[in-house]
Order: C-alpha cells, then sequence, then structure tokens
C-alpha cells in the first residue's frame, strides 16, 4: 500500500503568465506558496486484475481505457499501471471550484503514488512536467503550468515558464521563523461560490495578445515581491496582492462578480492591505493578507464567510506510508 500527501497552493502574483499562449512570447514568471491543506491517493495492490476507483463515485472495471476519472485513467497510463490495483482518492477541501489548484494536486500525487507503487522514485521536475503533460496536452484543459509545479517542489517558489516548454524553480529558502510571520499574516476565507475554471481560462487564453502589457506587468511584479520577501518585508506583498488583483480582473469576463467585489471592499474596508480571488477568479477563496494586529477585527467584519486555516507549507508532494511487500505484477 501507497499513501501519497500532496498540498494545495496559493499563488500571490504573476498568475496567468504560466500559460503557454502568453509564455510562448515572453517568460512567464509566478511566485506561489504550497499551504498545509492535502490531497491524499492510497493506491493498493488487489488479488483479481480489476481496478478499484474510489472517489465522489465508484468504478469497478477491467481496462484502464474504460476509467471514467480523467486524472486516474491518463496518470497510470503515464506511469505505465494496467491492472490490479485499487485508487482511493481524499481531499481536505472539496476539490472543485476552489482556486486551490486541487485538479493539478491531485495529478501529481496520483503520479507519485503510482511511481512509488512499481518501487521507483522520481523528482519533483519530472511529477510536474508529466502532471502538465496530462492536463495540458493529454486533456486539453485550458490551464497553465504553476499549480503542477507547486505542488510538486512544495515551499515558496518562483517559477520561470520558458518558451522551449522548460521551467526554471528557484526557492526563496524562507527559514521557518519566516514562513510563519509570513503565513500568519494571509487569511482565506470562501466566496460561498465555485464554478469551473475552464470558461474564465478559455476567454483569457484567447485575449493573450489583447492582454500582452497586463500580463507583462503582472510578469514584472515577481522579481520584486521577491526581493522584498527575502529581506523580510512581509507587508510589501499586501499592496502586490491588490495591484495584482487590479491587473487579473482585466484579464476575462467573469474573474469577479458582484458578490466577490461586496467581499473584497468589506475586506479592504476591515484591515486588509490588499486581497486577490485564489486561482482563476469567480468563486472560490479570498486570500487576504492582514498584519495580525488587525486580524481580530477583520474576523469580525468577514463573518458570514467561512475561514480556511492554513500555514505555509515547505513540502512538495511525498510518500507518507509505504508498506511494500511482493507484488506478483511486477
Amino acid at each position: 500500500m501507497i499513501i501519497s500527501q500532496t498540498p494545495l497552493r496559493i499563488s500571490f502574483v504573476g498568475g496567468g503568465t504560466d500559460m503557454r499562449s502568453f509564455y510562448q512570447y515572453s517568460p512567464g514568471m509566478v511566485l506561489s506558496t504550497a499551504i498545509d491543506k492535502y490531497l491524499f491517493v492510497i493506491v493498493n495492490e488487489r488479488f483479481d486484475d480489476k481496478i478499484y476507483i474510489n472517489y465522489m463515485d465508484k468504478e469497478i472495471v477491467n481496462d484502464v481505457d474504460e476509467i471514467r476519472h480523467e486524472l486516474v485513467r491518463e496518470a497510470m497510463k503515464k506511469a505505465g499501471i494496467k491492472r490490479g490495483i485499487e485508487v482511493t482518492m481524499l481531499a481536505d477541501i472539496p476539490s472543485t471550484g476552489s482556486g486551490l489548484g486541487s485538479s493539478s494536486s491531485l495529478t501529481v500525487g496520483l503520479l507519485n503514488a503510482f511511481y512509488n507503487y512499481q518501487g521507483h522514485q522520481v523528482t519533483a521536475e519530472q511529477l510536474a512536467r508529466e502532471a502538465c503533460e496530462i492536463e495540458i496536452d493529454i486533456l486539453k484543459k485550458p490551464i497553465g503550468k504553476q499549480d503542477q509545479y507547486i505542488a510538486a517542489y512544495g515551499g515558496v517558489n518562483k517559477f520561470i515558464f520558458n518558451k522551449d516548454e522548460t521551467v526554471t524553480a528557484e526557492s526563496l529558502n524562507l527559514s521557518r521563523d519566516s514562513r510563519i510571520r509570513l503565513g500568519s499574516n494571509l487569511l482565506l476565507h470562501f466566496t460561498n461560490i465555485t464554478r469551473k475554471a475552464d470558461v474564465i481560462l478559455s476567454e483569457q487564453k484567447n485575449k493573450t495578445n489583447d492582454n500582452l502589457d497586463s500580463l507583462n506587468d503582472l510578469a514584472a511584479m515577481v522579481p520584486v515581491l521577491e526581493r522584498e520577501l527575502c529581506n523580510g518585508n512581509w507587508d510589501s506583498l499586501g499592496a502586490m496582492l491588490k495591484e495584482n488583483w487590479e491587473i487579473k480582473k482585466k484579464l476575462a469576463t467573469g474573474i469577479t462578480i458582484p458578490e466577490i467585489e461586496e467581499m473584497v471592499e468589506i475586506a479592504l474596508e476591515n484591515g486588509a492591505l490588499g486581497v486577490k480571488i485564489a486561482g482563476a477568479g469567480g468563486g472560490g477563496f479570498l486570500l487576504s493578507y492582514v498584519p495580525r494586529n488587525e486580524q481580530d477585527s477583520f474576523r469580525k467584519a468577514m463573518h458570514k464567510y467561512l475561514e480556511l486555516p492554513f500555514m505555509l507549507d515547505p513540502f512538495g508532494s511525498r510518500i507518507i506510508f509505504n508498506m511494500r511487500r511482493y507484488n506478483s505484477r511486477l
């Protein structure tokens, strides 16, 4: 039996520049962090040759191609597993429409579990790259690469997305104390709205040429924020989240809606130095930067929105349980 644990993420600045439609013209850059909310994948050998898949639905099939869950199906193909296993997926939060990168975290976690089930340890780079291949190239999802990479690498990272499809990962190497101090000023509240990101992202992708100046502005924020955080200037994140949000919501219709604007206004009027919607927009979670001395009054003002407590996580996808036994199929 193998169990993988893969973190969700929050993106600080640069989101949108990780899409191929942009970085084919100019390097994309994103600064993001893993958080201690996870996707778990359990893989266990079966006595027979059937494939059991357990999630909100349950599938029992004889062949990989019969699997309806597309991420499981393609990850099994990529890892070379054909039969005789049971796969169970669990999540700390609902895995649809959160804006915290859950689909990509699941894809990374599936690959990590499947490879380790066969006795192979692979690098974070390979996990991230193959997760991108599954989601973007095989399943044709209109998404970028940042979610797969932060899920695989963990920590607080700057990612550079190059025209030749390579990705450069640069850890900020913040100390444990620095991660705690930074994370303690960040709050997540649920908008009470879930949405499918594909429509927003498809429009954003199609409008890339019109948005090139804005996307270049988003990418340019990344090295600035990197320098500020490495120097311990935590409050600079608040102002940059606010600036990022003002640019981001112009990239496509539906990124913001009146309900979100009302929530943003409450946050900014009650101590938040900056906010942004996590992920593509249109719903999910609102990320707020709030100095600790303002957080009591902030939470009272945001009382009708459910808070998701979290900490920054230094680890990417990892195997947390590995019970090896003789496997006649390997």
